[in-house]
């Protein structure tokens, strides 16, 4: 077939005229997102950090796109099944996800060969909703009262004391092991089914310390049941000023908060995004929510898309780091 010069510009002009109407076409999806209610799912039971953040936040951000966020809770392999879900939804802003340490780090970490999503490709990071603080505490018959004396005491007595954590190769595991390789210590790890028995056992003395989320802790360190040795925060609590970070104590590689955050599928027009980022950006200034967090025991972000891929990023490094060196495997 002989192409002639003008059935060449026809193809070249109808080629463009197609760019330009899809263009057009996805701009104007934009310019009217959101049409109907967005569906969030959140991959861990109802009732846990991950929903009450998740639903705090996104039930403000309703508020401001005109739509309602409805959360649904895909709970199952670290949050591994509700992330898979929401990976192969649709690009169009309509199925979205919230993110945590566990999904984008830990689980990649642990499960490299099996893992039904790539966290750093299947997903379009939108915001961090809110940072929350960790904690190593011990019984408070441990004979040391602060971190100086922690350290000093696992040192002289290694493979002495056992600490507990929420589970095999989850985020506070992985805690507890940077802790060792940092410092150098042997501490006898004890995984329990969630932090409330681990929480539960240290209080109780059949371990001696526990590597936990803040929230789940802070009662019993309010208490008495517990004594507080380092925070993984960037700077000392107002909650806990006499505890110094792990940063401050010498050991960044430990001073690793857990966070919750905001996700597209891969694709999802900026615009959209953009939007969305927007809006939790005002919810995150809203005094209530503000307020409901900090109860909580964490503090609202709301960083750029580019500044949360920033941090998943770091996090899926630092968990890929520990397993590898503390050679840790999923049973």
């Amino acid at each position: 077939m002989k192409i002639t010069t003008r059935t060449l510009v026809t193809a070249i002009a109808m080629a463009t005229g197609m760019v330009a109407t899809s263009a057009a076409t996805a701009a104007n999806a934009a310019d009217s997102y959101p049409d109907k209610p967005i569906r969030v799912i959140v991959p861990f039971a109802p009732g846990g950090s991950t929903d009450i953040i998740a639903r705090l936040v996104t039930q403000r951000m309703a508020q401001e796109l005109g739509k309602p966020m409805v959360v649904e809770n895909k709970g199952g392999a670290g949050g591994a099944i509700g992330a898979a879900e929401a990976a192969r939804a649709k690009p169009d802003g309509y199925v979205l996800s919230i993110a945590t340490v566990s999904t984008m780090a830990v689980n990649s970490a642990c499960r490299p060969d099996d893992l039904p999503y790539d966290p750093l490709k299947d997903f379009q990071p939108v915001t961090n909703f809110a940072n929350t603080a960790n904690v190593v505490s011990v019984n408070p018959k441990f004979p040391a009262k602060d971190f100086a004396g922690f350290l000093e005491e696992l040192k002289k007595n290694p493979g002495k004391y056992s600490y507990g954590s929420s589970g095999t190769c989850g985020v506070l595991h992985l805690m507890g092991e940077s802790f060792k390789n940092s410092t150098g210590t042997d501490i006898v790890h004890v995984p329990y089914k969630g932090s409330g028995p681990a929480v539960a056992d240290a209080v109780g003395g059949q371990i001696e310390l526990i590597f936990d989320n803040l929230p789940s802790s802070m009662g019993q360190i309010q208490a008495g049941g517990l004594r507080p040795m380092a925070v993984a925060w960037p700077e000392r609590l107002k909650s806990l000023p006499d505890v110094p970070t792990f940063k401050e104590a010498g050991f960044p590689q430990v001073n690793q908060p857990v966070w919750y955050g905001l996700l597209a599928p891969a694709g999802t027009p900026m615009e959209i995004v953009n939007k969305l980022r927007d809006a939790a950006v005002v919810a995150l200034k809203d005094p209530k929510v503000i307020e409901v967090l900090e109860q909580q025991g964490s503090a609202p972000s709301g960083n750029t898309p580019e500044e949360f891929a920033k941090e998943i990023k770091e996090q899926y490094d630092w968990a890929k780091d520990v397993v590898q060196k503390s050679n840790i495997k999923l049973q």
